[in-house]
């Protein structure tokens, strides 16, 4: 084994890395990219995805307002047929035999007694 000297003065030099074989090169070439191609389809896709956004929002205002017209068409409904119900007892109570009775009281008039009525015969 050998011994490790820490305060030696001399150090061995250290060995050459190894040299690589290198080309000459050649002058770099510019890069052709299609950039206004590119551009020009980013912005299509943009502009289409515009396009259809806009679309989803006029429909959701188009079917917005179309339901707040139902909603009302609906309350209207429901108004007239409460006052529909209304007439139709109004109709129901002056057509009453009774009422009927009474009025024609008011007015003077009186029932003709059973034994005044007569029938005719107008088939021959």
């Amino acid at each position: 084994m050998a011994a490790l000297d820490w305060f030696a003065t001399d150090v061995a030099a250290p060995l050459p890395a190894p040299q690589r074989r290198t080309r000459p090169q050649a002058a770099p070439r510019p890069r052709r990219r299609a950039q206004g191609r590119r551009l020009t389809g980013g912005i299509v896709w943009v502009t289409a995805f515009a396009v259809l956004l806009a679309g989803v929002v006029a429909i959701n205002v188009a079917v917005l307002r179309v339901n707040m017209s139902v909603n009302q068409l609906n309350k209207q409904q429901l108004e007239l047929q409460a006052e529909n119900a209304t007439l139709a007892s109004q109709v129901s109570s002056a057509d009453s035999s009774l009422r009927i009775e009474q009025t024609a009281r008011r007015l003077g008039l009186v029932p003709a007694p059973a034994s005044d009525t007569n029938y005719l015969d107008l088939g021959k």
